[in-house]
């Protein structure tokens, strides 16, 4: 907390609140070993927590005591749920305290054969809302927001419901300059680095042996985007990972391969394009001519979604502050 934010905080009214939960089983996971998800909280946000039997009492600043009641109804939300928590839930539930109540929150679950999967923040539910609701979806920002693993995850829920028949996941292969036929190997072991991101992502949903048998059968196919020319993509959940190292005329190929009950999920950072110098990126061209266009849903990350480490998000801050006015020049953080 900066010095501003603590002066206002000390300007504002000082509330206490009281929490009581019925379920004591869940009190040891809700407040965390030696109470260290209640101290998350209080270091987040500037209030003290006072843990009592079933109960707690928050103190601090009136909005931010509302804030930290509204994180751990949420939690305790979540572990009713039969749903863990740990330190990135307790992140996530801080995230979307301010957006309680107002539309963006944890009802957006994905469910996959390994795990349950809910947003950790309001952007991310957006996000989530947007891959049920709409058949083409680009997600747009920083890496370590979600882009690629919530629409992985989405496509893995749909294909164990049965509302596609099958997932496709693509990426172009280009990379810091490189080209497939400079690498070893045949053509799996080429394009395999490209796509190992997808890879780990599935693994996270489903087990090992189930990828494999599924890769096997055809119910999950992943292929660098050049092997989607010619084709119509039926019954699929497609995705276009790593999208802005497309070029323009690779974009629409792409994007018009959508045929009868598929979903496109488009997701790329306009700030990490690794093709040649003066090229124009397919996903700059298909944001610009296809933003408003019915049926597509553009979901923006910035910085402050970042959901890694959160170190990740300062050094994401940083990079963008330099991109836009120099190491001198301090925008706010806003991406």
């Amino acid at each position: 907390m900066n010095p501003r934010e603590t002066a206002a905080h000390a300007r504002e009214a000082h509330s206490r609140l009281h929490m009581a939960f019925d379920d004591n089983s869940l009190l040891s996971q809700l407040f965390g070993e030696g109470d260290k998800h209640l101290e998350r909280i209080e270091r987040a946000l500037g209030v003290a927590l006072a843990s009592r039997g079933n109960r707690v009492a928050i103190s601090g600043p009136a909005s931010r005591a509302d804030l930290a009641r509204a994180a751990l109804t949420s939690l305790y939300e979540r572990l009713k749920r039969g749903l863990e928590v740990d330190a990135p839930a307790v992140d996530a539930a801080l995230r979307m305290a301010p957006h309680r109540g107002a539309g963006a929150g944890e009802s957006e679950e994905i469910r996959t054969r390994r795990r349950r999967i809910t947003p950790r923040g309001p952007v991310q539910a957006q996000y989530v809302k947007a891959l049920r609701t709409h058949d083409m979806v680009f997600g747009l920002g920083p890496a370590g927001t979600g882009k690629s693993y919530l629409a992985v995850a989405m496509a893995v829920d749909m294909l164990m419901s049965g509302q596609v028949e099958r997932i496709i996941l693509s990426r172009p292969a280009v990379e810091a300059g490189e080209r497939l036929g400079f690498l070893p190997g045949d053509l799996k072991e080429k394009v395999d680095p490209y796509l190992r991101p997808l890879y780990d992502a599935l693994h996270d949903m489903l087990t090992g042996e189930q990828v494999m048998k599924r890769i096997s059968s055809g119910d999950i196919e992943i292929a660098p985007l050049a092997f989607m020319r010619g084709r119509t993509l039926a019954n699929a959940y497609v995705i276009l990972d790593e999208a802005q190292n497309t070029t323009p005329v690779q974009m629409q190929m792409f994007l018009t391969r959508l045929g009868e009950n598929a979903r496109m999920a488009v997701t790329g950072d306009l700030s990490q394009i690794d093709l040649p110098k003066g090229s124009r990126s397919g996903l700059t061209d298909a944001v610009e001519t296809l933003g408003g266009v019915e049926g597509i849903a553009m979901i923006r990350f910035t910085e402050a979604d970042v959901v890694r480490h959160p170190l990740v998000s300062r050094i994401v801050a940083a990079y963008d502050r330099r991109v836009k006015g120099g190491p001198g020049k301090d925008n706010g953080g806003q991406g």
